[in-house]
């Protein structure tokens, strides 16, 4: 071999070297960011793919009822049943989607807390009632997205969420086969060695992963800021309902999402549509329900009854596949249908996102879509564990025990454009990747001035 040619080949495996040590480095710092969070994720995430089942069994006694041959009651009947209970102003009703399942009754009571009232809708016995704040389903969906503890920790969230696919996409090549016997499908050593940790993490990692990304990809469009704004860019692009689903109908200022109890992800952010008083009565709702049947609405719907004088009946299918997703409002004196929206209505994009989000929510392939939604959520929690306990074995005394900062500027600046372009996808990502590169800079500097 000629010295040119040993010294290009020494120079390629420096810069290998270095292009390893700085994905590594970047893969540490995702990690060390993401990985308390991802543990959370998985675990509400794992406990929400089986909402309806948890709830029947937690909440049985007041959920599950036994089927009758008789014909259920009115729907007003059972209302005014459970105002006996609960003393305030309706404004939910859940018809059973099941024979064996109560009706639930959203009341706002004297104190401005909504309580859910369960009633027999075959002999109107009111069974129990619980805040909706209280139930064990809405913590965990709160806590899953972190708005339990307000909108600054929600945004959190959302970063995590981009730095979750850049955690994905180093770990992918770091995990690339590189002539090692172990450590790619099989895990090496014993528990006691931190071989065994850092094999098991990666094997995980390696078939976890693309769930990983998918996870992190569909649930962004559900976050504040991003999925907001992404909202409105598919909605004002087209992409959504087409304009005509808003010809003549009388809008008001409220979105979709801050008056109903669930929504599309495409519908949050649109208009309520609102009622003209005719001088008619209203409809009440036993007609609504027959008007929300008759049109064919899937099993399982909700409907948010109106509030003001000029609110409508909304039944809105959020609860199956993308394909059933539906939402319907009636004008609450007429009984007229002011918006009827669903899945085939939408455009390509909003399909593509509805599409992922139902997945991503273990609804689109009955129990075969939970079963592998729940098992990547385990792999999830024992990679995570499995990094920390390696990252426990391997860190030097007094240090983070991040990989080495690469000499090589032009690796750094393949990182670096790495980050800008995640940061123009993601803004609150992108802002998070600058004041990451800043510390990761001036880290260095601190500690060699403080031991130096």
């Amino acid at each position: 071999m000629s010295t040119q040619s040993f010294v290009d080949e020494a120079e390629k495996a420096s810069v290998e070297t270095g292009l390893y040590r700085a994905v590594w480095r970047w893969h540490f710092y995702a990690g060390l960011l993401c990985l308390p969070f991802m543990i959370l994720l998985a675990i509400t995430g794992g406990l929400y793919l089986f909402q309806n089942e948890l709830n029947h069994i937690i909440y049985k006694p007041i959920m599950v009822v036994t089927e009758q041959s008789t014909a259920p009651l009115a729907a007003s009947n059972l209302i005014a049943r459970a105002q006996m209970a609960v003393n305030g102003s309706v404004v939910r009703y859940v018809p059973a989607a099941t024979p064996t399942d109560a009706v639930e009754i959203g009341i706002n009571d004297a104190d401005k807390i909504t309580r859910s009232v369960y009633v027999n809708p075959y002999s109107g016995d009111v069974l129990g009632a619980i805040g909706d704040k209280d139930k064990l389903m809405w913590i965990v969906r709160k806590l899953h997205s972190l708005k339990y503890f307000g909108t600054a920790p929600e945004r959190i969230i959302e970063i995590v969420g981009g730095w979750a696919i850049i955690l994905v996409i180093t770990g992918f090549y770091l995990w690339w086969p590189r002539k090692q016997t172990g450590g790619i499908v099989t895990v090496r050593g014993e528990p006691k060695k931190r071989v065994f940790w850092r094999d098991l993490h990666a094997v995980t990692g390696a078939f976890a992963g693309l769930f990983i990304f998918f996870l992190a990809f569909t649930g962004m469009p559900w976050s504040g800021y991003w999925g907001n704004n992404f909202n409105n860019f598919v909605n004002n692009q087209g992409l959504g309902y087409p304009p005509e689903f808003w010809d003549e109908v009388p809008k008001s200022t409220v979105p979709m999402k801050d008056a109903m109890t669930d929504t599309p992800w495409t519908l949050s952010n649109q208009p309520m549509p609102v009622s003209y008083n005719h001088g008619a009565a209203p409809i009440g709702i036993d007609k609504a329900i027959a008007i929300f049947n008759e049109r064919g609405i899937s099993k399982g719907y909700t409907i948010d009854l109106p509030n003001s004088a000029d609110g409508v009946y909304s039944a809105s299918a959020f609860g199956g596949t993308a394909a059933q997703e539906r939402v319907i409002h009636l004008d609450q004196y007429t009984g007229k249908p002011l918006f009827d929206g669903d899945f085939a209505s939408i455009g390509i994009g909003a399909k593509g996102i509805e599409w992922g989000i139902s997945v991503h929510m273990g609804r689109e392939f009955g129990l075969f879509n939970k079963l592998i939604m729940a098992a990547a959520c385990i792999g999830i929690v024992l990679m995570s564990v499995a990094a920390i306990v390696m990252w426990w074995k391997r860190r030097p005394a007094g240090s983070l025990g991040a990989p080495r900062y690469p000499s090589d500027l032009r690796i750094n600046r393949g990182i670096l454009m790495i980050a800008v372009i995640i940061g123009i996808l993601y803004p609150l990502v992108g802002a998070s990747l600058v004041v990451m590169l800043i510390i990761d800079k001036l880290l260095p500097r601190a500690l060699h001035a403080r031991l130096g």
